[in-house]
């Protein structure tokens, strides 16, 4: 019970990674509170956690992260709940698009400018609304999600971009907020969740062959990794990047 009487909040949280991670912090003794864009998916993956804790210990709200007028209704909704949010976990991120790789010479405007905005601004607008409150109660845990696609990825130039740009942003928040708050980062090699269904089988098996495990990571690789640097345990570790990935080691 390492996250005993902490709350966290877990974006993305209905899909495959943000559910695993507010499933092994419940089961961590914490309390969540769990914001997606799909109300729908939300609401299933609340019903489907009810077995790991009792309905009190979880707040759901729907909304898009990049919202800010949205976020701040989950941040003040969970802050009714529990009184304060101790741990921030950013999941949302991703491709917003039927077609994983694009060529960069034919990638839209339009498609640059939303998956920099899909992997940046909510990651912005949560550690905005939360951080001050970790500052007054002298303790706080922010994880970011990135990838090991950082270190450059043919075909998802945007995605990349995005995903360095969160490492970065992750150490230069590591430094403003130190020494009350500790901030790092994940970065997953391929996981197994909807994504995988959208990318040819050679790919796939590519992806594998890279790592020294020779197998696709879980979700609950990740909430394994992300409940460690949410806890004490990790308390002298600030501004890190954590590949879960297999052994594949991305570097620019």
């Amino acid at each position: 019970m390492r996250l005993q009487n902490r709350t966290a909040l877990i974006s993305a949280a209905a899909g495959p990674m943000g559910a695993a991670i507010a499933r092994r912090f419940l089961d961590e003794g914490a309390n969540v509170v769990l914001t997606d864009i799909s109300e729908r998916r939300l609401a299933a993956a609340a019903a489907d956690l009810s077995d790991s804790a009792s309905r009190e210990r979880i707040v759901t709200v729907r909304a898009d992260a990049q919202n800010r007028s949205e976020s701040e209704a989950v941040v003040a909704a969970g802050q009714r709940q529990f009184e304060r949010i101790d741990i921030l976990i950013n999941v949302v991120g991703g491709i917003r698009d039927t077609i994983l790789n694009r060529p960069f010479l034919e990638l839209s405007e339009e498609r640059f400018i939303q998956t920099l905005s899909l992997n940046l601004l909510g990651t912005r607008n949560f550690v905005q609304l939360l951080v001050p409150g970790m500052q007054k109660a002298g303790w706080g845990k922010i994880v970011n999600i990135a990838s090991i696609s950082m270190a450059g990825e043919a075909g998802q130039a945007d995605y990349a971009a995005a995903k360095a740009g969160v490492a970065a942003l992750t150490r230069s928040l590591a430094a403003e907020f130190a020494p009350a708050i500790n901030v790092n980062c994940i970065s997953p090699a391929l996981i197994q969740t909807s994504a995988v269904e959208r990318m040819p089988a050679e790919q796939i098996r590519n992806y594998i062959e890279r790592t020294l495990l020779k197998r696709l990571g879980r979700a609950e690789d990740i909430a394994n990794a992300a409940a460690f640097l949410a806890c004490d345990e990790a308390a002298y570790i600030t501004g890190e990047n954590l590949c879960v990935s297999g052994g594949i080691a991305p570097a620019l």
